[in-house]
């Protein structure tokens, strides 16, 4: 007995020979005289990308259907293919970064949020200021000085920041109220001779500190007076209770807490320790370039405290930012003089 694909089968098979060789004139015969039961291999089809139906009725949708599963076999493919590719080549999950000697597949994995510019390795900080910052003399660095940023790293890495608002300049051998007058040089003042940008810390009255920074010129430098606070209030209110008026119980303002010399060592924690560092490169105590924006107008009036150094006594070295609440001690004269 002959079945149904015995008699269709050669039709098929006709059909697949005349499709291989088709030109597009070519004309279809009707769809019941074919039969699907024998699949033509996918090459049969001469319109591979035609967006039409094949212009063969039963081929056509063979032909959609091989396609549909051409795209499966090519994605199972690409799937097994990343499965053998070697660690280092395929892309990095987010816990893990991209290394190796492959170049990296996928898009770089996150690190987290950034920190901020001032919890940076001082050495590392893009505002910090070097050794050429402070290579200039006495007067000038006093100048400059002022505006910027000096910055204390405690050990539990909190930071302290005040902008400076006044400063001293004392210039060596010639100037009578310098420690390094007459050009003496002892263990105490060695800072003052050691190069621009050192600090040197001394002891007044057995328990109180101030801090200078040396400039160009030996036995040269530059006294801190004042400074606003910044950063760390909190913690300046706590280190100025141990000793001054912040015993008392009484809590200063912020204007009073780095408001002279001494009051700025105890707000920033400074004592002796810090005698000879360099502020170019020392990771507890630096300074950063002052915010951008119009320079401040500045006073020069005379010192602080050296009445007995006859003449010098009456040099305007003594520089400070007009206006700031945070300045030790106010000029009326000399502004008055300079307005």
């Amino acid at each position: 007995m002959i079945t149904r694909s015995q008699v269709l089968q050669p039709m098929v098979l006709r059909c697949v020979s005349r499709v291989q060789g088709a030109q597009p004139s070519l004309q279809p015969r009707p769809f019941h005289t074919w039969s699907i039961m024998a699949t033509p291999p996918l090459s049969a089809c001469p319109h591979d990308h035609c967006p039409r139906a094949c212009r063969c009725p039963a081929l056509g949708h063979v032909h959609q259907l091989s396609r549909r599963v051409g795209q499966k076999k090519q994605r199972l493919s690409e799937a097994e293919r990343s499965r053998s590719l070697p660690d280092a080549a395929r892309t990095p999950s987010p816990e893990e970064p991209c290394s190796g000697p492959h170049t990296c597949l996928g898009p770089p994995a996150t690190t987290g949020p950034q920190r901020s510019i001032y919890f940076l390795s001082p050495k590392d900080h893009p505002a910090r200021l070097g050794s050429e910052f402070f290579d200039q003399p006495g007067v000038r660095l006093a100048r400059a000085l002022l505006g910027q940023v000096l910055v204390r790293r405690l050990a539990d890495n909190t930071e302290l920041r005040g902008r400076i608002v006044e400063t001293e300049a004392y210039l060596g051998p010639e100037d009578e109220a310098a420690h390094s007058r007459g050009g003496r040089q002892t263990a105490r003042n060695r800072g003052m001779f050691m190069k621009p940008g050192t600090l040197y810390v001394y002891i007044i009255y057995g328990m109180y500190f101030c801090l200078n920074v040396s400039s160009q010129g030996d036995g040269a430098c530059v006294l801190l007076r004042a400074v606003e606070p910044l950063g760390g209030l909190e913690t300046m209110q706590r280190l100025r209770s141990t000793l001054g008026k912040g015993a008392s119980g009484r809590a200063l303002k912020d204007r009073e807490l780095c408001s002279g010399p001494s009051k700025l060592c105890q707000a920033l924690a400074i004592d002796k320790s810090f005698d000879q560092r360099d502020l170019a490169t020392d990771g507890a105590v630096w300074m950063e370039r002052g915010p951008p924006g119009p320079k401040p107008a500045v006073v020069a009036a005379a010192r602080v405290g050296v009445g007995r150094a006859g003449e010098w006594a009456q040099k305007p070295l003594r520089f400070y930012v007009r206006g700031s609440p945070f300045v030790s001690v106010v000029d009326r004269t000399a502004e008055q003089m300079q307005a």
